[in-house]
């Protein structure tokens, strides 16, 4: 299945990423073809929590002070409570998802993941989902939110849980080879 050929995708992603979020996605982009690069402001590698503690470590591919957004083509931020908590914090994690919501370039972003998004204040009025502990704070940006496995709106993609992967990872798959949604 070589759906994603010649399409580049950045995971932006911190120390506490829920590691199935981030390998799963990334796993299956890479066998529909396509470049994954994982990308944070992390020096080497980030770290993966597992439910209830610390786990495996992945290589970052590209730092994120000289990772431009421009030249990927769609966006992964994989949950965790640790991961999106951090990047919100940080306006180069935000100024770097605007992007791709400004672009209309693909983004699926999963469990806690939609947390970052909030800070691009460009959610108003789409529909989404997300891990329940967070929909108040979407709810508040003006997501009309749901609970359904896979929301996607306009290129925009989001699940709620490592038990929605299946169903977010063909979604992410298919709005990526769908390419620029206007």
């Amino acid at each position: 299945m070589s759906t994603l050929n010649g399409k580049k995708v950045a995971i932006l992603t911190e120390n506490g990423f829920e590691e199935v979020e981030l390998t799963s996605p990334k796993e299956a982009l890479e066998k529909a073809g396509a470049t994954v690069h994982i990308v944070s402001k992390q020096e080497g590698k980030v770290k993966a929590w597992d439910h209830d503690h610390w786990s495996i470590e992945l290589p970052v591919d590209v730092s994120l002070s000289e990772a431009i957004a421009e030249d990927y083509d769609a966006l992964l931020v994989p949950g965790g409570v640790l991961n999106p908590d951090q990047m919100r914090g940080q306006q180069e994690y935000v100024s770097f998802a605007t992007h791709f919501l400004e672009s209309g370039k693909p983004l699926a972003a999963i469990c806690h993941g939609p947390q970052l998004l909030i800070e691009t204040g460009l959610l108003e009025g789409r529909n989404m989902t997300s891990y329940p502990s967070i929909k108040t704070d979407l709810v508040n940006a003006g997501v009309k939110w749901e609970d359904k496995e896979v929301i996607t709106d306009n290129g925009l993609v989001t699940s709620r849980s490592p038990k929605d992967l299946e169903a977010f990872n063909k979604k992410m798959i298919e709005e990526i080879a769908e390419g620029v949604h206007a």
